[in-house]
């Protein structure tokens, strides 16, 4: 992706070129699939039940257009540009109001910016959608390290920490001497850490997960029914639902030979993360029936990004960075404190819903928490004009403060 010749800093437009031979690989792959017998009980504590993935290879193989990836992202204005050694894919909108907020998104695993690309057109045409000029944001999406088109890391290093720098500096590079972050799942912990880094020009941030919950739910208020819950579902999750997490964190590099040798087992590991996501996706391939815009063709984006750029194990490893025994989140050293204004949104199918008292105590300087009617982990995927709407509602009183201001490139 890197074009020789350019200064180091250069941002670059880009587009998506997928060569035939790769959608025929694809194909005899799926074809070719060896199909364990099916699970011995009647729900998914065994993993990823044997009829659900069957029908998403049968529609991957025969009823959805492989080129969607392609065409999705080639509709939108993409560039690169090398931030610390690493080449960098970013979506960058502007809104045609002047005077929009600059945002920041990031996505998480097992998603890409095809989970947020429905997002954008709420986010910077406000007007279109039901919305103000006022609320308009000029959409930064940049592909984390290792993931979509993104460049894989060459070295180890790559934690949070790094990557929000790589952010900050993205965003000068693109001329926003002020702006705002978004972040869910592996994003939330990337804007959790811009939030506490402070870079010059980061004027608030905005999560749908709790990540300091992660480090010592234990240490959360557990009074209210709710906050009991909560804990509850934390333990659930640390027991029963996070083998992904674990073998990402641990040993990235052993799954990542079968994420990049079938797609039956790329489809299937990239399913298995929480179980409200899980059934969701679930009924819309064995019943027709989608939760929002989970739809087959949704799902199946997401998923053939993933196979077709070959960065199942470079984004395993990314928890491995963030999540493992000598990442530094693992040290637990203090983390200095968030300063900027913070928003909050829960949504009802999170894998826990964060309680008001646990989002206050994590960030002294919330100023916007809401708990949202519809969604779930993957909130801007399922729910793109909800999630917009709570994106405008953290961020309004830094909209009207003052516009973000751009430079002309």
């Amino acid at each position: 992706m890197a074009a020789t010749g350019e200064r180091t800093g250069a941002v670059r437009p880009f587009s998506v070129a997928v060569p035939p031979e790769a959608f025929d690989d694809l194909e005899r792959r799926l074809a070719a699939t060896r199909w364990p017998s099916a699970e011995l009980v009647d729900d998914r504590s065994q993993g990823v039940q044997l009829a659900v993935l069957q029908a998403v290879c049968r529609y991957w193989a025969s009823g959805y257009d492989t080129g969607r990836v392609e065409a999705r992202l080639n509709a939108l204005p993409q560039f690169t540009t090398e931030i610390d050694g690493v080449e960098i894919h970013f979506l960058h909108v502007p809104s045609r109001h002047e005077d929009a907020l600059p945002l920041i998104m990031t996505h998480g695993w097992p998603g890409s910016v095809m989970e947020l690309l429905d997002s954008i057109g709420p986010l910077t045409d406000p007007t279109t959608y039901g919305g103000l000029a006022q609320d308009a944001f000029h959409v930064v999406l940049p592909s984390l390290p290792g993931y979509g088109f993104s460049a894989e890391p060459a070295e180890v290093g790559w934690d949070l920490g790094r990557t929000a720098h790589a952010w900050a500096e993205l965003m000068r590079r693109l001329g926003y001497s002020r702006f705002v972050a978004q972040g869910g799942d592996v994003g939330a912990g990337v804007t959790d850490v811009m939030g506490r880094q402070a870079p010059e020009g980061l004027v608030g941030i905005h999560t749908n997960l709790l990540v300091p919950a992660l480090n010592d739910p234990a240490a959360l208020p557990s009074g209210t029914e709710q906050e009991r819950a909560a804990q509850a579902a934390i333990k659930t999750f640390q027991t029963s639902g996070n083998g992904y997490f674990v073998e990402q964190a641990t040993r990235p590099q052993t799954i990542g030979y079968a994420l990049l040798d079938s797609p039956a087992a790329l489809a299937a590991w990239m399913l298995d993360h929480d179980t409200d996501a899980y059934a969701k996706i679930a009924r819309a391939f064995l019943d027709g029936q989608p939760s929002g815009n989970l739809t087959p063709d949704h799902v199946l984006d997401n998923i053939t990004a993933y196979w077709l750029t070959g960065t199942g194990a470079s984004a395993a490893r990314s928890y491995w960075e963030a999540y493992g025994p000598d990442a530094p989140a693992a040290q637990n050293p203090p983390p200095p404190p968030v300063r900027v204004p913070v928003g909050f949104t829960t949504f009802p199918g999170e894998i826990w819903r964060t309680p008001r008292s646990w989002a206050e105590q994590a960030y002294p300087t919330l100023d916007y928490f809401h708990e949202a009617e519809r969604g779930g982990h993957f909130a801007a995927w399922e729910e793109p004009d909800l999630f917009a709407a709570e994106l405008r509602a953290a961020f309004q009183p830094l909209m009207a403060a003052a516009p973000g201001t751009r430079r002309p490139r």
